[in-house]
């Protein structure tokens, strides 16, 4: 963090060399604005803002799932009903913290800023660009390194555990399985925590980018220019009434209501929120004013923009149910896939593959209507008003997110601890109904990561001062086709890290079993500690790469290549990550479900195809172990990919224009 402020601060200063001098401003040349050095500075202090934000509420996620993941052990004794309302409730705390601390954050940031800007309103929301640019890189670092954390963990726990020895999972036998359940927190919680966060603050900081230079912004309405930040606002309240249908109004007594109430939590908080928005747009927007777009002003009208917000918060659940199609056991899709299990792991990923690609079709439909719906109604603000739209119930969605790995944790603390097979058959249809829960969120997230990174596409190609993009300008189009292949890179990077550490992890297991006497038989204690070991300097070793990959891309393209090349990368990834990431999770998902529904037995179908230990059984966990680096690492870290760039390119914007595109101006 430190070292990335300092280079914000010394290129963004450098764009005016550092003087101290007032400047004309970028949008009225007659009015004079803070100097460029002052906007460095301020965008350096909401960088740090928006990192040391992102980081606590990791942090204070992580803290409140390991408090309760063994107290929902201990209610699940008591039944399913009492276990769930625990799990769920500390879920909704994270969900909560995260959604408040986000919009405090940034509310007293502005106002601090306000302090020093006074009426310069485009230079005060251009420094308040960092905070996003803050928060996304240390979700980078939440995603990545948390992804190969659990990874490494669990495939070397399962590869050995599971094929090799036949113990059941999370039994404390096994070495890594300390490793394993940790790593569930460092992925699912911080991981997921700091990416939404990012998201969520990048879809502000869009919105604010281009409403500053908006008839809200050039006659200086508070209140309407702060609309984005009543949209979450009034998200905040409505996911508190959301919360009290799960825990208090419909009481959970059997097993088979626990996927459909948390199904009716995204509904409910749906509905809810469309009402939401429509009076915080009547109250808070004037009938009419103008939207910059590309140069010009552009009229909208206040129902518009509702529209706009409504369409992108429709888009999320759409997306979110069709993830749930795809992945949970309830549905053709992943049974089809768990039945082609009966010839062998060969076939399973050969279904789990298709299914995967295929199920990018409909999200993508629901993406391109939402951006030509709300771009048409209000141009760039109105793509980064549908993200936040969609971003809007994020904490209803935290919590259905953050329950997963909580119940998952408790299964194996029960299956540790030694309590009766009921409880952990209790832990169990918790987990199972978590686990398309975090399909759904990761659906989410990289839904929203596409509209946002749209919208700061645009945010960026108004500051750099760019009035089109041309597809057949070769300097463009060499950025699109280099762009579309970052993702591709950055997944290998992942996937290879997942895999390197996974194999340190299977040696390690294997030397324990094999070494220490009684480990078996279950009168010695293996040694967890160095498996954590492993982990941790995997995670953290390894996610300099991506993460050098990522942070440095749009910086060398902006300062060698110049605007136009960068804005064909950032189109370029924008466009082939949004795809890989929806197949990847989805594809993982299913091969997770397709071996749980063979292990749960709990249709005739499902028995055919074998108790545990069967051959189409074993063929399942191979499909499962292949997709889980899928499912989470290189899935869910590829929106960060797409937005990190976009932010950050957005932040360095006014040097590229000054100074970027060297090789081409040696080369003219």
């Amino acid at each position: 963090m430190v070292a990335f402020a300092i280079l914000i601060f010394l290129f963004l200063g450098s764009v005016e060399g550092f003087s101290t001098k007032s400047q004309a401003c970028t949008y009225d040349p007659f009015k004079m604005c803070k100097p460029a050095l002052a906007t460095a500075a301020f965008s350096t202090v909401s960088f740090l803002l928006g990192g040391i934000t992102s980081v606590v509420s990791g942090f204070l996620g992580m803290k409140i799932a390991t408090f309760a993941n063994a107290r929902t052990t201990l209610e699940a004794r008591k039944g399913v009903g009492k276990a769930f309302i625990v799990a769920f409730r500390s879920g909704a705390v994270m969900g909560f913290l995260l959604a408040a601390n986000g919009l405090l954050v940034l509310f007293i940031a502005i106002n601090l800023f306000k302090l020093y800007y006074g009426d310069d309103w485009s230079g005060l929301f251009e420094a308040i660009t960092g905070y996003g640019l803050g928060g996304s890189s240390m979700a980078l670092f939440g995603r990545v390194g948390g992804g190969i954390y659990t990874k490494a963990a669990d495939v070397g726990a399962d590869l050995v555990g599971k094929v090799e020895r036949n113990i059941p999972e999370d039994d404390p036998r096994n070495p890594a399985v300390i490793a394993d359940n940790v790593g569930d927190n460092v992925g699912d919680i911080a991981g997921m925590g700091s990416d939404l966060f990012g998201s969520y603050a990048e879809s502000s900081c869009a919105a604010l980018v281009v409403a500053s230079i908006s008839s809200f912004g050039i006659n200086h309405e508070l209140t309407a220019m702060l609309y984005p930040l009543l949209i979450s606002s009034a998200g905040i309240i409505v996911c508190l009434i959301t919360t009290l249908f799960a825990t208090d109004i419909f009481e959970i007594k059997a097993v088979k209501e626990i996927e459909p109430s948390l199904k009716k939590q995204l509904i409910i908080s749906t509905v809810l929120m469309t009402v939401a928005i429509a009076i915080v747009s009547w109250i808070a927007l004037p009938s009419s004013f103008t939207i910059f777009n590309f140069g010009s002003q552009k009229v909208v009208k206040n129902w518009q923009l509702f529209l706009c917000v409504a369409v992108g918060l429709w888009a999320g659940l759409i997306i979110g149910f069709v993830t749930e199609y795809y992945t949970s056991n309830a549905y053709s899709p992943v049974q089809d896939v768990a039945d082609s299990c009966r010839t062998g792991a060969a076939t399973n990923v050969i279904f789990g593959l298709a299914l995967g690609y295929k199920s990018v079709i409909i999200p993508i439909f629901a993406i391109a209507v939402s951006i030509f719906v709300s771009f048409s109604f209000a141009a760039m603000y109105g793509i980064a008003v549908a993200a936040l739209g969609m971003l809007s119930t994020i904490a209803t969605g935290l919590a259905i997110d953050a329950y997963g790995p909580i119940s998952d944790n408790a299964g194996g603390i029960a299956e540790m601890a030694g309590m009766s097979h009921r409880i952990r058959e209790r832990t169990d249809a918790l987990d199972a109904a978590g686990n398309t829960t975090a399909a759904i969120g990761k659906g989410f997230a990289i839904g929203s990561a596409a509209l946002v990174s749209l919208a700061l596409f645009g945010a960026f190609v108004s500051r750099a001062a760019i009035s089109t993009v041309d597809v057949l300008t070769p300097k463009v189009f060499i950025g699109l086709i280099v762009g579309a292949m970052l993702p591709y890179w950055f997944s290998a990077m992942t996937m290879k890290s997942v895999g390197s550490a996974a194999l340190k992890m299977v040696e390690e297991v294997r030397r324990q079993f094999n070494t220490i006497p009684g480990l078996m038989e279950g009168t010695a204690k293996p040694d967890y500690a160095t498996c954590v070991k492993i982990s941790t300097d995997a995670s953290i070793k390894e996610m300099i790469p991506p993460g050098a990959l990522v942070m440095l891309t749009p910086l060398i393209v902006g300062i060698f290549f110049g605007v136009e090349t960068l804005s064909g990368v950032l189109a370029g990834s924008l466009v082939s990550g949004v795809q890989i990431a929806i197949s990847a999770s989805n594809t993982g998902g299913a091969w997770d479900n397709a071996k749980k529904y063979i292990e749960a037995g709990a249709s005739e179908h499902a028995r055919t195809l074998g108790p545990k230990g069967s051959d189409p059984h074993k063929a399942a966990v191979i499909g499962d172990t292949i997709g889980d680096p899928l499912k989470d690492t290189s899935g869910p870290s590829l929106n960060i990919l797409i937005k990190l760039m976009a932010v950050e390119s957005l932040v360095f914007a006014p040097f590229f224009a000054t100074h970027g595109g060297l090789l081409f101006k040696i080369w003219n």
